[in-house]
């Protein structure tokens, strides 16, 4: 038997075939692309994903004859994006995308709204599905009125593979349509942005079959038997499965263009004010909640950019031995911010410069900025009841080895690094067809990977950042207002 995990990212399609204990066997890539027609507009042709999808899934046929006995799917996908469909189930206009920030005053109309938080468990963001449907019936009437299913793009690809309208719970908690705690779509948040349930897809657990391979599809990919379709997950839960983190105490950090401090939950604890997701898990019984930054490795690049000098250079040149906080400080908003400020208009900054100011101190104020904005995600999450054991640092970031070290003391967490192989969504995914192909117990398939290091934080400065975490705080006056 063979497991397909299909990971739809934002600039990319991978497609990851696995065996039946979940050992990868190959993966093939097709690039997607991102249209920006105005300013703060992000939108993406849901054909490109089939033709991604298509073009991955003729590679690994070609290259991998086990294929031919694929049994289960799971997809992940980037979350938030609006499909919409018609009546007779063909897309009305592009996907609006996650990063897409058009819908920012219909977000703050509906985050003002009675009960929305309550029951929602989150803050309206701009980037959230919600928004996105009010700003189309307002400036769009003639398309919102032939909406007839509103799809994320997982659930897109999911009705492309089984032909039914269906979506999981992790990735339908970012829609601000969820009642998160009941996992159930919540007639109360509907009708605020004039949307019926009838609008949306069906509901099922991540691990759970959300439907069998269309059959004609089967007969072109040349597959022998029934092929299950997990219900799939949002791109971080798929990443959560993919990582291992499905416990309390689990959590893994991600520190690639954006910034994120996941960490899964036994219970349902929401804490909108912080600014936190809390969404469901793709496992049944189980919620994660996750801090976002804008801005995280985006911060090194710009440095990068403007010094004529690579990312790996500026960091290798700290050295291996952790400095104590310098002088210089830097808020990393070079995008805005999500967690705690929810404010996409903020901006990033350098305070106490001086002219004996050099590259390196520069360099060390960008990654303490990152590491405390983190740490901001950190104190969130233990506000609202959770905790982190230790964290499994994943994306480009974690190349430098310093970086960790920094990461690590000023959260005061152990932070491992895996060893190497496959991880991720795009395994998460696979291990989740796997789950609802066989029946599989899901603890004994979620497991983590094997760590190669652990970078423990140096307790002689854990005081000394503690200080300069406080200091970065009042920094920013909006920070002293998240109590």
């Amino acid at each position: 038997m063979s497991f397909l995990g299909i990971d739809l990212g934002t600039s990319g399609l991978r497609a990851l075939l696995v065996d039946d204990n979940g050992v990868p066997l190959g993966s093939a890539e097709r690039p997607c692309g991102v249209s920006t027609p105005h300013s703060g507009w992000s939108e993406q042709d849901p054909a490109e994903w089939i033709d991604a999808l298509e073009g991955a899934v003729s590679e690994l046929r070609a290259s991998h004859p086990e294929f031919a006995k694929l049994k289960g799917i799971g997809v992940a996908g980037h979350m938030h994006g609006a499909t919409l469909l018609d009546g007779d189930d063909r897309v009305i206009r592009p996907c609006i995308l996650w990063n897409d920030t058009r819908s920012h005053a219909e977000a703050a109309e509906l985050d003002a709204m009675v009960d929305v938080r309550a029951v929602s468990g989150n803050i309206v963001f701009p980037g959230f599905t919600s928004p996105k449907l009010a700003w189309v019936r307002k400036h769009e009437p003639e398309n919102f009125a032939r909406v007839a299913k509103v799809l994320l793009p997982a659930a897109y690809m999911n009705f492309y593979l089984t032909g039914d309208h269906v979506a999981d719970m992790s990735d339908s908690a970012g829609t601000s349509w969820l009642d998160v705690g009941a996992r159930d779509w919540s007639d109360m948040l509907l009708e605020a942005s004039h949307m019926r349930a009838d609008q949306m897809p069906r509901l099922v657990e991540g691990s759970a079959p959300a439907g069998a391979l269309r059959r004609d599809l089967a007969e072109a990919w040349g597959i022998e038997g029934e092929v299950t379709i997990a219900g799939g997950a949002g791109d971080n839960a798929a990443a959560a499965v993919g990582i291992g983190a499905q416990a309390e105490g689990d959590g893994f950090l991600s520190l690639g263009t954006s910034g994120v401090l996941l960490a899964a939950r036994d219970g349902y604890n929401p804490a909108p004010e912080t600014a936190l997701h809390t969404f469901c898990h793709a496992l049944p019984g189980r919620w994660y909640q996750m801090g976002v930054m804008l801005s995280a490795t985006d911060n090194l690049n710009w440095l990068a950019r403007i010094t004529g000098v690579e990312p790996a250079r500026l960091t290798s040149d700290l050295g291996d031995s952790l400095h104590a906080p310098g002088r210089v400080r830097f808020l990393p908003y070079l995008s805005g911010e999500r967690t705690p400020h929810n404010d996409a208009a903020i901006r990033g900054s350098f305070t106490g410069l001086g002219t004996d100011t050099g590259r390196d101190e520069m360099t060390r104020a960008v990654l303490e900025g990152v590491a405390f904005g983190l740490r901001d995600s950190h104190e969130a999450l233990k506000k609202a009841g959770g905790h982190i054991d230790r964290l499994i640092a994943i994306g480009g970031g974690t190349r430098s080895d310093y970086w960790l070290r920094l990461i690590a003391t000023v959260l005061d967490v152990p932070v491992e690094l895996p060893s190497g192989g496959e991880f991720g969504a795009a395994l998460g995914a696979a291990r989740l067809g796997l789950i609802a192909a066989t029946g599989a117990d899901p603890e004994a398939i979620v497991k983590s990977p094997e760590i190669g290091r652990t970078f423990e934080p140096e307790q002689s400065l854990v005081a000394d950042f503690d200080a300069a975490y406080d200091a970065f705080r009042a920094a920013y006056p909006a920070i002293r207002d998240i109590q």
